[in-house]
């Protein structure tokens, strides 16, 4: 999903106009909309520090908006080979379905990459065990790694 895209996407979520989100990032009253409808478009693309303003005026962390190109399925397997080069992980099966582990050998990857999917995996299973809502659980993974941080000082 290209960033455009995912400002709409997050815009929507947050029940914001592409105006009002215009506004809060300091476009004018006449342009706000226009801008922010060629951002979603993709006919421009956000500079760093626009991309900031927008992740703050959305309560989302940059990385929410930076995601790498996944329009297609052929660019999402070619970020999953990225994740295996970069990070070590593996295709594998699992009782028989289709999974992507860890790759273990890769003794420091495999313990920052746990210590990082793990939370990730806590407040998954909250959502599906009904404890938070699919709002709660979409706001702490769009505020990722705020939100993580957060939900440790006050859980100790």
């Amino acid at each position: 999903m290209a960033i455009g895209e995912r400002i709409r996407f997050l815009r929507n979520l947050r029940g914001m106009t592409q105006k009002f989100l215009g506004l809060q990032v300091g476009f004018s009253e006449r342009t706000a909309d226009i801008r922010m409808a060629q951002y979603e478009s993709g006919s421009r693309t956000p500079k760093a520090d626009l991309v900031e303003q927008l992740a703050d005026a959305l309560d989302v962390s940059t990385e929410a908006l930076n995601v790498p190109n996944i329009d297609s399925y052929t660019g999402l397997m070619h970020t999953l080979f990225a994740l295996e080069d970069l990070y070590g992980f593996k295709i594998d099966r699992l009782d028989g379905e289709i999974c992507i582990r860890i790759n273990r050998q890769n003794g420091s990857t495999f313990a920052k990459m746990t210590g990082l999917l793990e939370p990730w995996e806590e407040m998954a299973q909250k959502y599906r065990n009904g404890e938070i809502t699919r709002e709660e659980y979409d706001q702490w993974r769009y505020r990722y790694p705020k939100s993580e941080a957060e939900r440790k000082t006050t859980n100790k």
